[in-house]
């Protein structure tokens, strides 16, 4: 007898949240220096340093945080090291070095990682 799972969600694009996710963490980055920059220049005395198009001051320093809760509170320690090898630097690497690196075998690396970016997404409020 073949019976069909009922769900409660609707079915996800699991590589649109994966490439949403990897966005969001690459932009973390830029976001991280911009307040930190913000704060020197507020601790200096200097406003508006450069020119700015958009004000979203308060929006930024919101998605720092809530990303920053979300790697620590979401992640295992294998989990939170994949994700920071590959999408919190500022250089480029490659997943073969990351498994190596950690000591994982090539499949469960993947499966790390797209826990990884799901465990992110769900706290973070994308699914």
């Amino acid at each position: 007898m073949n019976a069909k799972q009922l769900t409660f969600f609707s079915d996800i694009d699991e590589k649109e949240v994966q490439n949403l996710t990897i966005r969001e963490l690459r932009h973390y980055r830029a976001l991280k220096v911009q307040i930190e920059n913000k704060r020197e220049q507020i601790e200096s005395g200097v406003v508006d340093l450069f020119p700015s198009v958009r004000k979203q001051d308060r929006l930024n320093e919101m998605k720092v945080k809530q990303i920053e809760r979300a790697l620590e509170c979401s992640l295992d320690f294998i989990e939170s090291r994949i994700i920071e090898m590959k999408y919190l630097t500022s250089q480029e690497t490659n997943d073969i070095y990351i498994y190596m690196e950690i000591g994982l075998k090539k499949g469960k690396f993947y499966e790390k990682k797209r826990t990884a970016i799901y465990r992110l997404a769900t706290a973070l409020g994308m699914i």
